[in-house]
């Protein structure tokens, strides 16, 4: 699964204005992108993200203060980037960024602050300088204001997980993956919760193995220390 995608979000409209005539259109949206990218088929994939893109693209003209509609729009833009070529790719994550700080301007609680999530993963999972725009540091402050949203998010905690594992610190991603996995799913999203909960499955179950033979080296590094010390 090419992880420089976002996986789903949660999608709670915080706006009235927009809340009951957009709610099934964003729902349906995110229904449709979940479909695609858990089933891991990349000919559909590449056949059908293009087709959402410009679904949700309509949508974002008839509302284009609808923040939701962006975060959507901008995880669609960055999961079709890996079928594109190198430098449409770039481009491509470049928009998905502009567009997810436009959404944050709007409304930075829209979707739980899911667009903190989405961009806080794209810093660190784009390269950096003179590449593209990753940043490490910015991406802890992004995900990390996302928990402070909602704490109880899974995708929050997810990627805040994952973010820590690519910085070697296993013990603490394990906390948060618990997290994810404790959270409620959504009944009208329940597909796409629970294959992201499949996901922290499968990374706390890796995290917790790298853990234990993390200790079990220290254990006997020490032990043959003191041994040979004698």
């Amino acid at each position: 699964m090419n992880k420089t995608t976002i996986v789903a979000f949660l999608v709670i409209l915080s706006n009235p204005l927009f809340a009951q005539p957009l709610t099934p259109a964003i729902n349906a949206i995110e229904s449709q992108w979940a479909q695609l990218y858990y089933a891991q088929n990349h000919t559909g994939q590449k056949a059908g993200y293009p087709l959402l893109l410009n679904k949700t693209g309509k949508l974002l003209e008839k509302h284009p203060q609808s923040a939701e509609l962006m975060i959507w729009h901008a995880i669609i833009t960055s999961t079709n980037a890996a079928f594109e070529g190198p430098f449409s790719a770039l481009s491509s994550i470049d928009r998905a960024k502009s567009q997810l700080e436009q959404a944050i301007q709007i409304n930075p609680h829209a979707m739980d602050g899911a667009a903190f999530v989405a961009l806080g993963t794209l810093y660190y999972m784009t390269p950096g300088w003179p590449i593209s725009f990753g940043d490490h540091h910015k991406a802890e402050h992004l995900l990390k204001k996302a928990l402070t949203i909602n704490p109880q998010s899974i995708d929050a905690n997810y990627f805040y997980a994952d973010y820590l594992l690519t910085h070697e610190q296993p013990t603490e991603a394990s906390k948060y993956l618990k997290r994810a996995l404790a959270a409620t799913s959504r009944p009208e999203q329940a597909f796409a919760d629970e294959q992201l909960k499949l996901e922290a499955r499968s990374a706390l179950n890796t995290t917790e193995q790298t853990v234990m033979e993390s200790s079990q080296y220290t254990f006997f590094s020490l032990f043959f220390s003191a041994k040979n010390s004698y």
